[in-house]
C-alpha cells in the first residue's frame, strides 16, 4: 500500500516524489518510458531558475536520485488503468496491480510530428518544440515555424525577437489563431507568411539547413535555408486510459484546476496532460509539488 501513486515520471511526477517523501509519504513512480519526459531529448537546459545551464539528460537524472535518495519507488511498467476498491485506488499495469491512497496522474503530452523521416533524427540539431526553451539558441538566424493555430503565432512572435527571419509556414491560407496576434506578425519585417504550403522534407544531415515545401496551389516544391524548424501543430494529452475515470476536456486534457484536483476525490493530475495556459518545465515543477501537497492534506483529513 502506498500513500500516493504518481503515473508519469516526468519532472511533475518526480517533483511529486520529492514532495511526498518530504512530507513523510510513501511514494511510487510508475513510469512506462523514460524517467524525465520529454525534457530527456534537450541539449541544453538554459530557463530553468537557480540553473544556468544543464542539459535534459542530467536534469532528468538529477531528479530521479533525488526522488529515491529520499525513499521514492520507481518502477518501469505501463499503466493500463485505475480502479476503485473498497475506499483505495488500485493502479492497474499489465502484470501488476498497486493499491494507493491517492494518485497522482502526470502522464505528460506526445508532442504531434510532421511525420518526415529526418524529423526524430534532427530533434535537437535543428528541430524543435518548443521556442520558449529553444529560441534563444538561433539569435541572429532564420527559423521556421509550422502550424496555424495560437502556439504557432505564439512562437513566431517570440522568435522575432532573436532570430533574423521567421517563416511562418501554415498549410492553409489563412489562419486559425488569434487575429490578433496574426496582424502583429504582419507588421514584423522580420516575419514572412508561407500560405498553403507544406513540409515535404528537411534538409540536411547532421544539422537543420532548410526545408523543402510543397505549394498546395501550385503543386511546385520549392525550398527555403532555415537553421531551425520548430514545430507547432499539437499535443496530443497521454489520458486516454483515464477517459473513464476522471473527466476530460474536448481535447483530451484532465480538467484540473491550479489546486491540482481532478473530478474524482482523491486524484489530482500535474504537469502538461492537465488544462492549463502555460506548459513548461518550471511550470511541470510547480504542479508536482503542489498536486503532492493537496494529497497530503487530502490523506491527513481521512478522506
Amino acid at each position: 500500500m502506498y500513500d500516493i501513486g504518481i503515473i508519469g515520471g516526468g519532472t511533475a511526477g518526480m517533483t511529486a516524489a520529492v514532495y511526498g517523501q518530504r512530507a513523510g509519504k510513501t511514494t511510487l513512480i510508475l513510469e512506462s518510458a523514460s524517467f524525465g519526459g520529454q525534457i530527456v531529448s534537450t541539449h541544453r537546459i538554459e530557463n530553468y531558475p537557480g540553473i544556468a545551464s544543464v542539459s535534459g539528460s542530467e536534469f532528468s537524472t538529477n531528479l530521479l536520485e533525488q526522488a529515491k535518495n529520499l525513499g521514492a519507488e520507481a518502477v518501469m511498467e505501463q499503466v493500463t488503468g485505475i480502479r476503485d476498491e473498497d475506499g483505495i485506488k488500485i493502479i492497474e499495469t499489465a502484470g501488476k496491480e498497486y493499491p494507493c491512497k491517492t494518485v497522482i496522474i502526470a502522464s505528460g503530452v506526445a508532442q504531434r510530428h510532421m511525420g518526415l523521416e529526418k524529423e526524430v533524427k534532427l530533434t535537437g540539431s535543428g528541430v524543435s518544440y518548443c521556442a520558449t526553451c529553444d529560441g534563444a539558441f538561433f539569435r541572429g538566424r532564420d527559423v521556421a515555424v509550422i502550424g496555424g493555430g495560437n502556439t504557432a503565432l505564439e512562437d513566431a512572435e517570440f522568435l522575432s525577437n532573436y532570430c533574423s527571419k521567421v517563416y511562418l509556414v501554415h498549410r492553409r491560407d489563412e489562419f486559425r489563431g488569434d487575429s490578433t496576434v496574426v496582424d502583429i506578425l504582419k507588421k514584423k519585417d522580420n516575419v514572412e507568411f508561407v500560405l498553403s504550403a507544406t513540409v515535404k522534407d528537411i534538409v540536411g544531415e547532421t544539422m537543420v539547413e532548410g526545408l523543402i515545401l510543397n505549394n498546395k496551389k501550385t503543386g511546385e516544391d520549392f525550398e527555403i535555408k532555415i537553421a531551425g524548424v520548430f514545430v507547432a501543430i499539437g499535443q496530443i494529452p497521454q489520458n486516454q486510459v483515464f477517459s473513464d475515470y476522471v473527466k476530460l476536456d474536448g481535447a483530451g486534457f484532465i480538467l484540473a484546476a491550479e489546486d491540482c484536483a481532478t473530478s474524482h476525490p482523491g486524484v489530482f493530475a500535474a504537469g502538461d496532460c492537465r488544462t492549463k495556459e502555460v506548459r513548461q518545465l518550471t511550470t511541470a515543477s510547480a504542479d508536482g509539488a503542489v498536486a503532492a501537497l493537496a494529497a497530503c492534506r487530502y490523506l491527513s483529513r481521512g478522506q
